[in-house]
């Protein structure tokens, strides 16, 4: 049965219905002037939309102008409009507004097609871009359904704000700085084209485009890295809609649908990438400088480097950077399988007195251990806890590897674990080009290069040389290699000497540094004194504590691979110490300097005896305790270096100098307890010297570098008033008397 209406009755529902509709425009429109006012709370005033606020990373280049890290609590660096591909503009506007250029921030006739579609049961999100935007500077999206439409009618009033505020061409910009691309807090655009596929926003294809812009609504459920099959179906939609709207053809939509996702993850975390060590050292150094300077921000606040985006420029070379961890890796790999096979069999509690007391201060100082202190836990309970089988993730040089270990066994793990350490510099400029502080930052956080310290050694046989060549001696001079006791610094001294090393009978004083012998360095110790060398060592800019006794000649005191490494390049330029410096500036996001590094100059020995101990280094090399350069690695390019092997085995070194290049590294356990038992595989020849020569026959092999293989040592300016030839030295010493009689010691 048909009703029909009588005209009264269809008017008074034609009525009804207007009212209501009218009625709920015009709750909206109030809701919207109530949001306008800030009676559901404050909105951003003028200066805010000027200067949103949204927290960008601090970015770390290299000196070759390539991105090595950033520290941050959102990964985001922003871009300007001409730096995004129009490709990325195109995908974002098909998809997620494609009336953007059309509406004021709120798009009327979308909002309402939407609440029909949600009323219908099909749930549509209607929020344009710069709502959106909205939304990602000025709040953070309520689960409160009731707090929620409050917070949507504040994105209306703030779009419409923005739309007053910037062009289209700032909004979509500012939007695609600001948006969440999931991995690794990756915030931006910038950071999602590095992120994803290692390259910038102006290069990105509009396949590559149309995978990252399909994230922008969920960037957990279309993260191409957790669910590639849900990624690549978000990502084709994308490719249909910038069909549909005319940016690509159908027949190049279909083709990029086609094409694999292709990512190149490349994730930027504090943990991983280039020069881990070294970035998490300079962050402490750049902090300690805006804190001493007191640089501030305008407002007087103080600046966040995870926050403010700094833009911080080393002089870190890249690529160097790259052959220098590649030549630990692989070099490291090798001896520390030697390091179990020597170790195999053996008990560490035997064969080691205090390994069990090293154990114990492990467990102390372990994350674990004071976890469960903060929980209250007592000493048997903790012990307990350390002899009870748990999962974790352990390191290897094969990569990580998640087991099931007792703690305590996975301290003992850790400890046999040998550490290495390089730095490289150019000596001229002071500029560090490679810094290598440990072999992994995210199990083992100590910096080793500046941060630690350990017995230099041999390495430090060329300063006592240094103040025998500048009071006059001859590299050329020859001493009887015997033993010779030192009275007069509280215990009577004497060092000793490996027979199977020690050369017999007269040697000259290039032979004796380039063989290491001992007993020769004491005997020029006997003859200068201690407190000169220690002058020198501090001149050459060595910052720990050296004490002027007889047994500094030998390395009995501990530096840094910093120190040590800026110490030698007083060598290789011409007795100059320019302090290593890796700091060249620091920027704020508009560019303007807040820190213009510059390195500290000292002439710390003259260049006569620079150029004779580059002589006499070089005696290392090609006679001496560094032969491996040449005969094994192949390097016959003028090289200095010397080798440094301390008591017992504990730390292996080697620096190397080359005219443009000055190299340090340190090689050994946590624990100085820990080592090789034998000389053959402990020494610094075996544990540091081969990484060195993988290093240097890299960098050789990079011309694009400019570091040389065919350029010495440059002669002083005046000429060489010292001579280097031993057989025309040795016609000059017939017929005089003593030599030491003649120097005044």
């Amino acid at each position: 049965m048909i009703f029909k209406l009588a005209p009264q009755d269809i008017k008074r529902y034609n009525r009804t219905v207007w009212g209501i509709i009218l009625g709920c425009l015009a709750f909206v429109v109030l809701m919207f002037a109530l949001a306008a006012f800030n009676v559901f709370g404050q909105l951003p005033s003028f200066r805010d939309l000027e200067n949103p606020k949204s927290d960008l990373a601090s970015e770390v280049w290299s000196s070759d102008k390539q991105l090595l890290g950033t520290y941050y609590v959102q990964n985001r660096s922003n871009v300007n409009y001409n730096q995004i591909s129009p490709n990325v503009i195109h995908a974002l506007v098909s998809t997620e507004d494609n009336r953007f250029y059309e509406h004021s921030g709120i798009d009327f006739g979308r909002t309402f097609t939407i609440i029909l579609y949600n009323l219908a049961g099909k749930k549509q999100g209607g929020s344009t871009i710069t709502q959106q935007l909205a939304l990602n500077l000025f709040s953070e999206r309520s689960h409160n359904p009731l707090k929620r439409i409050i917070q949507k009618l504040q994105e209306w009033v703030i779009a419409v704000r923005l739309e007053r505020n910037y062009t289209k061409e700032e909004i979509i910009t500012m939007y695609l700085n600001t948006v969440d691309f999931g991995a690794y807090n990756t915030y931006g655009i910038k950071s999602a084209a590095r992120t994803y596929f290692s390259t910038t926003p102006d290069k990105l294809t509009p396949d590559q485009a149309a995978l990252l812009i399909g994230m922008v609504n969920g960037p957990g459920i279309y993260s191409p890295i957790r669910h590639p099959d849900n990624a690549q179906n978000r990502r084709n939609f994308v490719l249909k809609r910038m069909a549909d709207e005319g940016f690509l053809t159908d027949g190049q939509a279909e083709e990029f649908k086609q094409k694999p996702l292709g990512l190149r993850f490349n994730p930027i975390d504090h943990n991983d990438g280039l020069a881990t060590y070294f970035r998490s050292v300079l962050k402490k150094d750049i902090q300690r400088i805006l804190d001493q300077q007191n640089i501030n921000k305008a407002d007087g606040t103080p600046y966040d480097l995870d926050r403010d985006g700094l833009q911080i420029y080393t002089t870190i070379n890249y690529t160097m950077q790259q052959y220098a961890e590649d030549a630990q890796r692989t070099y490291m790999r090798d001896l520390q399988a030697q390091f179990n096979q020597h170790w195999h069999g053996h008990s560490l509690w035997k064969e080691i007195p205090e390994f069990q007391t090293l154990l114990n201060q492990g467990m102390q100082r372990s994350d674990r251990y004071k976890a469960l202190k903060l929980q209250g836990k007592s000493d048997d309970e903790i012990k307990e806890d350390f002899n009870n089988p748990a999962s974790m993730t352990l390191f290897t040089w094969h990569g990580n590897i998640d087991t099931t270990m007792k703690p305590i066994d996975s301290i003992v793990y850790c400890k046999m674990i040998m550490r290495n350490a390089l730095m490289s510099m150019d000596p001229t400029t002071g500029y560090v080009k490679a810094w290598v502080g440990g072999i992994n930052f995210e199990h083992f956080k100590y910096d080793q290069v500046k941060m630690g310290t350990r017995q230099v050694g041999s390495t430090a046989k060329p300063f006592t040389y240094s103040v025998a060549i500048d009071n006059g001696y001859s590299p050329c001079m020859q001493v009887n290699n015997v033993p010779d006791t030192i009275y007069g610094y509280g215990k009577p001294w004497c060092p000793g000497s490996d027979p199977s090393e020690t050369v017999q009978g007269m040697i000259t004083l290039r032979k004796a540094l380039a063989r290491s012998q001992n007993w020769v360095t004491a005997h020029i110790m006997k003859e200068v004194k201690p407190e000169p060398v220690m002058d020198l060592i501090k001149k050459m800019g060595v910052t720990s504590a050296v004490p002027p006794y007889p047994t500094i000649c030998l390395g009995v005191f501990n530096a840094s691979v910093y120190d040590m490494t800026g110490a030698y390049s007083v060598f290789a330029n011409g007795g100059v110490w320019t302090e290593p410096i890796y700091l060249l500036r620091v920027t704020d996001k508009n560019g303007n300097i807040l820190y213009d590094g510059k390195p500290r100059v000292i002439q710390a020995m003259n260049e006569q005896t620079a150029y004779v101990m580059t002589y006499m280094l070089k005696g290392v090399i090609d006679e001496g305790t560094g032969w491996r350069m040449r005969s094994k690695y192949g390097l016959r390019n003028p090289i200095g270096g010397k080798t440094g092997t301390t008591q017992n085995n504990s730390d292996g070194w080697f620096i190397g100098i080359t005219p443009q290049l000055v190299t340090g590294i340190w090689t050994g356990c946590e624990d100085r307890a820990l080592h090789f038992r034998s000389t053959r595989l402990g020494e610094g020849a075996n544990t540091a010297l081969p990484i060195f020569a993988l290093y240097m026959k890299k960098v050789y092999a990079n011309a694009a570098l400019g570091i040389k293989q065919n350029v010495d040592f440059a002669k002083p300016k005046g000429g060489l008033n010292v001579t280097l030839d031993c057989g025309a030295y040795s016609q000059q010493q017939q017929g005089t008397t003593e030599v030491d009689n003649k120097l005044g010691f």
